[in-house]
């Protein structure tokens, strides 16, 4: 059952996963607060700066595995505003276990 819910969880990972130009993996924290069933992104801001914690704790560059980018999102009116998102994929295990 466990190994199950593994196949299932990577199938969902794999399904939002970005490439940039240069095909690095990354994953958007507003898909993957979607995904792990936060209600809303900025209930998930908190875990991501968790991680990012965990990373410089563990001697890793927060710089080489977070980046900071903005997107663009629909509000009520249907209107655009900028909001920051951006998770690499070094620190989303952390971001997912935190």
């Amino acid at each position: 059952m466990a190994n199950e819910l593994s196949k299932k969880a990577l199938s969902i990972f794999e399904q939002i996963k970005r490439l940039d130009k240069n095909n690095n993996e990354y994953w958007s924290g507003r898909e993957l607060a979607k995904v792990l069933e936060y209600s809303e992104y900025r209930h998930f801001k908190p875990v991501i700066e968790k991680a990012k914690e965990a990373c410089k704790n563990s001697g890793q560059p927060v710089e080489n595995h977070f980046e900071d980018y903005l997107e663009m999102v629909k509000i009520g009116s249907g209107a655009e505003r900028p909001f920051d998102d951006g998770v690499n994929p070094h620190c989303s295990y952390p971001s997912i276990t935190n």
